[in-house]
């Protein structure tokens, strides 16, 4: 019998903990799922007899090593900063560990030892990072095998509400963590390559400058640039591509009202706000905006931000109560939490919402001297609270990578993403059967 330990028992690890329960028989698995708090872990294992819930505490270093010493592999579904921490005990006690989220200097700087150790450490095999990953290297490496010289790159992601469930002005709700939603794109500056020259796109732009693109039955989205686009060339073998770029996409007028919150500065994360337990949310907006007794908020703001009052934005804004006098009651809060905080009354999942995951890219090529292009793209909508879009594609690939390395499919020793054809072909083709499809059609090249 193997022994899989999931530290953490989030959102995210719900279908990937009921994949592993269905497996667990055919493939004589014992499973155990460790969470600070023990009663949501026991109602993710629902009684099963092959596995059991346990309190976790990831800062409990004898805990910790107490687990993954008893373990064949570990599947890390805590937060992304955790990850370092719990790579460092599996390599020392040579056992594999799969996670979903990036990977951070800290952890590729766990490479070389992993490979002394003989042991394999996949991250980045969730959705995006993930998924984006794997359908992208399927159809670059066929194109490839075609002879084609590769021109262009594109490639968004969006975790959205399902169409069925859109019933706001902002048409978003929070299909994952709402913090990692305020804070997109504020870590520096966003990174990309376009028709040769390289783009760099400071926060304080980055949404205004966004892509629309349609996809045939599902309508049109708009996409922001996300992260630094350059770091895939080497991972994706496109050294010398003119253009690469990977975003994030919303619906249209989404990024143009989030906008308004970057230039006030209401997404900053780096200060505490005096007072902010006894604030109001109008308090809060006018604490961003020049004094001026005469003026209401709402005159400042649009003299500030050159709105009209009868503008879609301004309508957006109205929607969240940012000018009415209610309390925030949150002390020693950063700019960023109040935001959060304001946010989270109107953009929460009801029970009866569906969640939606949108993925798309776009290949420009050159083959015998022809210029081209191809789409691929996947739609995916969740079916309840608990088997999200978001929770399906984040944590099957997570557990169909797990069935490989214990069963020997994946062996390479090291810190690895899920690149490699050996990899990503059994995942996709495994995916196929919990609906996450991709579609292609050949398109217009429009580089240049």
């Amino acid at each position: 019998m193997k022994n899989i330990v999931v530290f953490g028992a989030g959102l995210s690890a719900s279908c990937l903990i009921d994949y592993l329960l269905e497996k667990a028989e055919t493939e004589d698995w014992k499973i155990r799922v460790g969470d600070r708090d023990e009663a949501l872990a026991q109602r993710k294992i629902k009684g099963h007899s092959r596995a059991e819930a346990f309190r976790f505490d990831v800062t409990n270093e004898f805990e910790s090593l107490h687990e993954i010493q008893k373990a064949d592999l570990v599947i890390s579904m805590l937060p992304a900063h955790m990850h370092v921490s719990v790579a460092r005990e599996c390599v020392a006690l040579h056992t594999p560990m799969v996670t979903a989220s990036y990977v951070s200097k800290e952890m590729q700087d766990l490479h070389d030892e992993a490979v002394k150790a003989g042991v394999v450490i996949m991250n980045e095999i969730g959705v995006d990072p993930g998924i984006d990953h794997m359908s992208a290297m399927r159809v670059l490496n066929h194109l490839r095998d075609e002879g084609a010289k590769m021109l262009q790159f594109e490639s968004f992601t969006g975790g959205l509400v399902a169409p069925e469930s859109d019933d706001n002005p902002w048409n978003y709700k929070f299909a994952w963590n709402p913090r990692n939603v305020v804070l997109a794109g504020s870590g520096g500056a966003v990174k990309f390559k376009q028709e040769g020259r390289y783009k760099y796109i400071p926060y304080h732009h980055l949404f205004r400058r966004t892509e629309m693109i349609t996809l045939p039955e599902h309508g049109t989205f708009e996409g922001y640039a996300n992260r630094d686009s350059l770091k895939y060339r080497e991972a994706y073998g496109l050294h010398d591509i003119p253009t690469i770029y990977r975003g994030t996409f919303r619906r249209p007028g989404f990024c143009r009202a989030w906008d308004v919150f970057v230039k006030l500065g209401a997404t900053d994360d780096s200060y505490v706000i005096e007072g902010s337990e006894e604030m109001t949310f109008r308090q809060f907006l006018n604490s961003f905006l020049a004094y001026n007794p005469d003026d209401s908020v709402e005159l400042k703001l649009m003299h500030y931000l050159k709105m009209d009052q009868d503008s879609e934005i301004m309508h957006k804004l109205k929607w969240l109560d940012l000018f009415e006098e209610i309390k925030i009651g949150i002390p020693n809060a950063t700019p960023a939490q109040v935001l959060q905080h304001i946010l989270e009354r109107k953009w929460t999942m009801k029970d009866d919402d569906l969640d939606m995951i949108v993925m798309y890219h776009l290949f420009g090529y050159e083959v015998n001297g022809e210029k081209k292009a191809r789409e691929s793209y996947m739609v995916i909508k969740g079916e309840d609270r608990v088997n999200t879009a978001m929770a399906k594609t984040v944590g099957l690939p997570v557990g169909i990578a797990a069935k490989m390395i214990l069963n020997g499919k994946i062996s390479t020793p090291g810190v690895h993403i899920p690149i490699d054809p050996e990899v990503y072909e059994p995942v996709l083709n495994e995916l196929k059967h919990y609906g996450v499809v991709f579609e292609e059609r050949e398109v217009a090249y429009k580089g240049y």
